[in-house]
């Protein structure tokens, strides 16, 4: 009879991966990213432990969404303070800050716990092409 192994944290290996989501759909790669950030791939997978790699997502600008959403999805955020809700278009976030647009779709397909503010902190996310890690994503795909 097989055991079921339970990951340590010391145990977990991480690795770099580069997902470039130029002329993709949004919310099609925001479950790559999430499943990449959670672990799930991993033939030892445990759901309690951080287990996940990193991942480097770039061309945020250049992201889609299906059926001429652009004009109709809003996003909402709140200071706390009465009457102080801010809303506002994907195409104008997309404009302003397209970063925020990746970052906000991935969050949603976390647990919401301690555990995903860590793996959140997995994620690059960058506007065009350049990013700073292309020794790390190099390194992970010659292993």
């Amino acid at each position: 009879m097989d055991k079921t192994l339970s990951v340590k944290l010391e145990q977990v290996k991480r690795a770099w991966h580069h997902i470039d989501v130029g002329g993709e759909v949004l919310g099609r790669q925001a479950t790559t990213v999430a499943s990449l950030l959670r672990g799930k791939g991993k033939p030892h997978y445990t759901p309690n432990i951080d287990c996940g790699d990193y991942v480097v997502v770039t061309n945020a600008s250049q992201v889609q969404l299906t059926r001429g959403k652009e004009t109709k999805k809003m996003y909402y955020r709140h200071s706390g303070y009465i009457g102080n809700l801010k809303q506002e278009r994907f195409d104008k976030l997309q404009q302003r800050h397209p970063e925020e647009i990746i970052r906000l779709a991935v969050k949603g397909m976390l647990p919401k716990n301690k555990l995903a503010d860590r793996q959140m902190t997995r994620l690059k996310i960058y506007r065009g092409e350049e990013t700073p890690h292309k020794a790390q994503i190099g390194a992970s795909e010659r292993d």
